[in-house]
């Protein structure tokens, strides 16, 4: 890294900070805006009103007209009495409402609410939770959701309901709960034939949820709350979770639709796919209202009007556990590759397949003997001891040009000037070629780790063991550990510090002072003059750190804290061990066996050479641009 490089990155740094600062407004601005923000959102929210108001009217006038005439399809099922049943295993229980056949909620057993602080989890209830299926018939369309159902041969773990339209005409709704946490219907209409145009074949589908905050951390909770679905050919995608959308089209048929929490799901399964052209809406709430997100989902089904295939969906309502979904695939009778372990994020595909791999296959094998704080702190150990050769290479690199040092001090002391620089670079190259050096070999086995810490990055946010479980000081190692909380939100900070956010970076500090004193040792000329910025970096990337990692999971900040404590401390152990006369010895025995080599000797040159060649265009490429930087300069005046 370059002198010029780190300016840049130092300069970025210094003015994201400074304009976010800056561009804050003021009072009088904060003030007015709110004003101004109070009246769009009172004359928005007035006119939603009286569309809906508008909608309500209209659609309650349909009724009326239904119900006044006695002849008309499902008259007599638009009025009655809503009544609950009640499925359940020992995993799931869910309520279900005549009132429109439906699921009204859904509670999941053996995990802790932490917002509630119960045995069980609420992922939705009463009016939160609407699913109907309209039917488009010649006359009029048919709404489950008017419909009042009749319940039949109740069990645990089954229930039927049936609309009727007249004698020979009704539609039947089959639940069946499994001993896991999917639920499967059968949607069926009997005797209706003749009421559907000729080509009738589908039925538009209204799913609409609004997902509850289950954890401390509303931010970083919010983060992971995704409505995902998986494409019919293969593949998931999402829609922002940052930003709000509404009716976005989905072109492509698609297997299943959910509407996802960080830990938690509700996933509606099509065994014939959803049709093309669903419109998928993804709203975020704000902090404080109790949810996260407000889900829709409009879609279209297949559809038998003769009533002789039955429209088959499936529920999921859990846990984003990777292994309970992937076993959704084993109880599903639909036989598709529905790939909803995708739930679980665990990054883009090279950090996927170190996670799937081997992160999980370890974590899984690692919590069956020991508490999740423990799990991670081998996890840590257990990749150090992976990648402590590459580490301890790249050490042994940096250890061969710090002992080197004087010998490049002395073949480079005539090359001060900065147009000497290239004559500098190149001594540099042929004396570390001598010794059979080279100064990016500690680079890439440094390069190598870098997927590792990011899968961990992706992997242990996405971990559901994690949750709820208690280590040292840290009561939930899947959301932050405050050491401080306030009321009111901070800027960049927000309403607590996080004790392992502030041990990550200074142990980011500590890793950064060992990694900076081995670099001076090695450093010639104006390399050394470039560290005073590095030192500079050093302290403003913890500090950077802490504004983004404040508001992640203590698992996350601990497991970083961790690893940075035990790089250091290796790094610390190397440096005691290692004999810089021995070393110097060692690549003065090399420089003789070189001499009396000469094609070994040849073959080193060459790659210092072309080393070189990289450089001597960089060097030129930059003289080239402050060239066109100084004629555009002397053009102006």
């Amino acid at each position: 890294m370059d002198k010029n490089t780190i300016i840049g990155f130092v300069l970025i740094a210094a003015v994201l900070i400074g304009f976010s600062w800056y561009s804050q407004p003021s009072k009088e601005e904060q003030r007015a805006k709110f004003v101004k923000d109070s009246i769009e959102q009172s004359s928005r929210a007035k006119a939603e009103k009286e569309a809906k108001t508008t909608a309500f009217k209209r659609q309650q006038t349909a009724k009326q007209q239904i119900l006044q005439d006695t002849t008309a399809l499902f008259h007599t099922a638009m009025t009655g009495q809503a009544q609950d049943v009640v499925l359940k295993n020992d995993k799931l229980e869910l309520t279900l409402s005549s009132k429109g056949a439906q699921v009204k909620k859904a509670v999941v057993k053996n995990y802790k609410d932490n917002i509630k602080e119960t045995n069980s989890v609420i992922l939705f209830q009463g009016d939160d939770q609407n699913l109907s299926y309209t039917l488009v018939a010649k006359e009029a369309n048919i709404s489950t959701a008017d419909l009042y159902f009749q319940p039949s041969e109740i069990t645990d773990t089954t229930v039927t309901f049936t609309a009727k339209a007249a004698e020979d005409k009704s539609i039947c709704l089959q639940y069946k709960l499994g001993h896991n946490y999917l639920l499967k219907m059968s949607f069926k209409v009997i005797g209706m034939a003749g009421l559907f145009a000729p080509n009738s074949n589908t039925m538009a589908i209204n799913w609409q949820d609004k997902v509850r905050q289950q954890e401390k951390g509303f931010t970083f909770e919010n983060r992971y709350a995704t409505l995902t679905y998986h494409e019919t050919d293969g593949g998931t995608d999402y829609l922002n979770e940052n930003k709000e959308k509404k009716d976005e089209e989905i072109e492509k048929n698609i297997d299943w639709v959910a509407f996802k929490n960080q830990f938690f799901s509700a996933v509606m399964i099509a065994e014939k796919d959803f049709g093309e052209n669903t419109q998928m809406t993804s709203i975020p709430q704000k902090k404080g209202s109790g949810y996260l997100k407000q889900y829709e989902a409009k879609m279209k089904a297949f559809l038998d009007p003769t009533g002789k295939k039955p429209t088959n969906f499936e529920f999921y309502y859990g846990p984003n556990d990777f292994r309970l979904l992937k076993n959704v695939e084993k109880e599903s009778a639909f036989g598709k590759d529905l790939q909803m372990e995708r739930l679980v994020y665990l990054g883009w595909p090279l950090f996927r397949i170190i996670n799937r791999w081997f992160t999980i296959y370890v974590f899984d094998w690692l919590s069956k003997w020991f508490p999740m704080g423990i799990v991670l702190i081998l996890i840590t150990l257990l990749l150090k001891a992976i990648t402590y050769p590459m580490v301890k290479k790249s050490y042994m690199s940096s250890a061969k040009m710090r002992v080197l040092k004087p010998k490049l001090d002395e073949a480079t002391k005539q090359y001060n000037k900065p147009e000497d620089q290239m004559q500098k670079q190149q001594a540099m190259m042929a004396e570390y070629a001598k010794y059979g050096v080279s100064p990016l070999s500690g680079c890439l086995p440094m390069l190598i780790q870098m997927p590792i810490w990011i899968a961990m990055f992706n992997f242990v946010p996405n971990a559901i063991q994690l949750r709820g479980q208690s280590f040292l000081w840290m009561k939930d190692l899947s959301t932050y550990d405050p050491v401080f909380q306030w009321n009111s939100n901070l800027w960049l900070i927000g309403d607590h510090l996080s004790l392992t956010c502030i041990l990550f970076c200074a142990a980011q500090l500590i890793y950064s002072w060992f990694t900076m004193q081995m670099q001076k040792d090695q450093m010639v000329g104006q390399q050394a003059e470039q560290m005073k910025v590095m030192q500079w970096m050093m302290f403003l990337m913890p500090l950077m750190f802490f504004f983004i990692f404040n508001d992640y999971s203590s698992g996350l900040n601990f497991y970083y804290f961790v690893s940075l404590i035990l790089s250091a401390a290796i790094m610390f152990i190397l440096r005691k061990t290692t004999n810089d006369e021995k070393l110097l010895a060692i690549l003065e025995s090399r420089y003789k066996d070189n001499q009396s080599n000469p094609q070994k000797m040849k073959g080193m040159m060459a790659r210092m050479q072309a080393l070189q060649q990289m450089q001597r265009q960089q060097i030129e490429a930059q003289r080239e641009k402050q060239d066109q930087l100084n004629r555009k300069k002397k053009g102006l005046k």
